[in-house]
């Protein structure tokens, strides 16, 4: 029968001869299950499917040249146990995510061993064919990209950014690496560290050439690595001429300085270089610690820390952490940026000392002596500030500020006792002198207390006034013409031109403790200090000066001061500095020279 599809002698039943729109459901879907295991197997990456279970259903020819076998082989082996993929909790709880199509994919890095024993380095992906977890087949696509050059060139890029191209030794970024990572996973242990820094390699720089300073540095890491090599310590080129060495598991300082003798010793010998034989030494700052509480960062701040001592020290040598010594400087950096606020804040309180006269044990005068009154670390003398104050500018404000309470007070005594005037001494630095407008600060400060110019002494170390010039001398020469009182302080330290004394517009000296130490006992150690100090108040009386002794300490001292002739006399034995309040007591007593002010 002719159909108005078929002709004659088809046959509607042959499903070969049925029509593409005639096909039923299963028979389209046989085609494209045909058509995606074709494609499959034809595919050039490596792949399989997977059940739910996590096990090979069917894997393609890429997948078993990949790994070196039949593919047919790998059907039903668990992907965990062949890629590895289940070895850590995290990654084997995103693989059974995927599996069960609660999330879209799963992918990682592994190293996979072929068959045949090579390995290789391959980035695996797991993703669902169904999402949800409840409908479909459960099944799952694996992929297995082969990235074993990629990584070896990811490898190549990293030595190069994590290596030093001159020395070929690791660089600061690896060292900094390596160090965190030995202080973190130190569980109870020590950590130690060599930090090295050639000695004059700059001019080796300059006079020979950068060429030839490369090749020092070269050989510098040759022998540092050849040190170290057999206890397999890390050595770094952390830049310049700075190494540096890791000992990881350190067994205690002991370790860590033989490590820097070993480490001088191995470059004392000199280096034959392009025809030049270079000799170097290096200093190197050693630091040992438990790694528990440190850090990489803390750990080489000691170390630099350490290193500059090893500097400072003399160089061409070792210098170990000192936790006190390290303390001390802290504490100077911590004074140091806190002392413009403590004026600010008025932390800053005067002492005076009297100053005798050694032949009536009159109150003469008082030196003005400035205290910090630190709130977290007490009372502090000028020792402990004043070089500081220097070095930064403080000294400026801070001296302003003692001239002006020091003229205040003095002011206060005159008016408690007109009769016997006092006059108050101030210490001057240089500094104040070159960087501020003394001979300003002292005309505004007389004029607004009232004190007499007569009644005030500045005082300036020997150092300072000797060879003084250009400014400085104008300046002392001003006060001078004022009616201030000039002293040098700390007379017979420095390296005096005697003959430049009597330019000087200086109407006092004051005889350093050095002196007046041997004066002690009627058999004192030195004979030539009497003779010396004979000579100098001999001088001073020729030129029209003054003299005070200090560091007055006892009796017998007071007694052969004033035979010698000395004027004044400053020291324990009369009293210790003391508040402004307690001075006018002080000067009222009976008996000046009983020695009890001095307990």
């Amino acid at each position: 029968m002719n159909g108005p599809i078929g002709g004659p002698g088809e046959d509607p039943g042959d499903a070969s001869t049925t029509p593409p729109h005639r096909l039923t459901h299963g028979d389209r879907r046989s085609t494209r299950d045909s058509d995606f295991r074709a494609a499959f197997n034809a595919a050039q990456f490596a792949m399989a499917v997977v059940d739910r279970e996590g096990r090979i259903r069917s894997a393609n020819r890429a997948m078993g040249a990949l790994l070196g076998t039949d593919p047919d082989r790998l059907e039903a082996a668990p992907i965990a146990d062949l890629t590895g993929i289940g070895s850590d909790a995290r990654t084997r709880t995103a693989y059974r995510e995927a599996l069960c199509g609660r999330t879209d994919r799963m992918s990682c890095t592994r190293r996979l061993k072929r068959a045949d024993g090579h390995a290789l380095w391959a980035e695996i992906t797991v993703t669902p064919t169904t999402r949800g977890g409840d409908g479909g087949n459960g099944e799952a696509l694996l992929s297995v990209v082969d990235i074993s050059e990629r990584r070896a060139l990811q490898k190549r890029l990293r030595h190069l950014q994590m290596h030093d191209p001159v020395t070929r030794l690791p660089n600061r970024t690896l060292f900094f690496e390596r160090l965190s990572a030995a202080i973190g996973e130190s569980a109870g242990g020590r950590v130690g560290l060599c930090y090295l820094d050639l000695d004059g390699f700059k001019a080796v720089n300059d006079t020979l050439g950068h060429r030839v300073g490369d090749r020092l540095l070269e050989a510098v890491a040759r022998r540092l690595a050849a040190c170290t090599e057999e206890e397999g310590h890390l050595v770094a080129r952390l830049g310049g001429d700075e190494f540096a060495v890791l000992v990881d598991d350190s067994t205690g300082t002991s370790q860590l300085t033989g490590l820097a003798q070993a480490l001088q010793r191995a470059l004392q010998q000199p280096f034959d270089l392009a025809g030049q034989r270079i000799a170097v030494s290096a200093s190197i700052g050693v630091v040992e610690r438990e790694a528990a509480g440190t850090t990489a960062t803390g750990l080489m701040q000691a170390a630099d820390t350490t290193l500059y001592w090893a500097k400072a020290d003399g160089k061409a040598r070792w210098t170990l952490f000192d936790p006190e010594r390290n303390a001390h400087r802290v504490t100077r950096q911590a004074l140091s940026s806190t002392l413009r606020p403590a004026l600010e804040r008025g932390e800053f309180a005067l002492e005076y000392q009297p100053i005798v006269g050694l032949d009536d044990d009159a109150l003469h005068g008082a030196e003005a002596l400035v205290r910090w009154r630190h709130p977290q670390f007490g009372t502090l003398g000028p020792d402990r500030f004043i070089g500081l104050a220097e070095e930064n500018g403080a000294i400026v404000p801070l001296g302003r500020w003692v001239l002006a309470e020091s003229c205040r007070q003095a002011r206060r005594w005159l008016d408690e006792r007109p009769g016997t005037p006092v006059f108050v001494s101030v210490n001057v630095a240089v500094r104040q002198v070159w960087d501020s407008d003394l001979v300003s600060d002292v005309e505004q400060i007389l004029a607004e207390t009232g004190l007499p110019p007569d009644l005030l002494q500045l005082e300036l170390t020997e150092s300072a006034v000797m060879g003084s010039a250009g400014r400085p001398l104008q300046a002392l020469q001003a006060l001078s013409e004022m009616g201030v009182r000039i002293a040098i302080d700390d007379f017979g330290t420095g390296y005096s031109n005697l003959a430049y004394l009597s330019r000087l517009p200086v109407r006092a000296l004051k005889l350093d403790g050095t002196f007046v130490r041997g004066f002690r006992t009627a058999r004192h150690e030195n004979p030539a200090d009497e003779t010396i100090v004979t000579a100098l108040v001999r001088l001073a009386h020729q030129l029209g000066l003054t003299v005070t002794a200090e560091c007055v300490e006892g009796q017998e001292q007071a007694e052969r001061l004033r035979g010698i002739g000395c004027d004044t006399g400053q020291g324990w034995y009369y009293a210790r500095p003391m508040p402004p309040g307690a001075l006018a007591a002080w000067s009222g007593r009976d008996d000046t020279a009983s020695g009890s002010a001095g307990a």
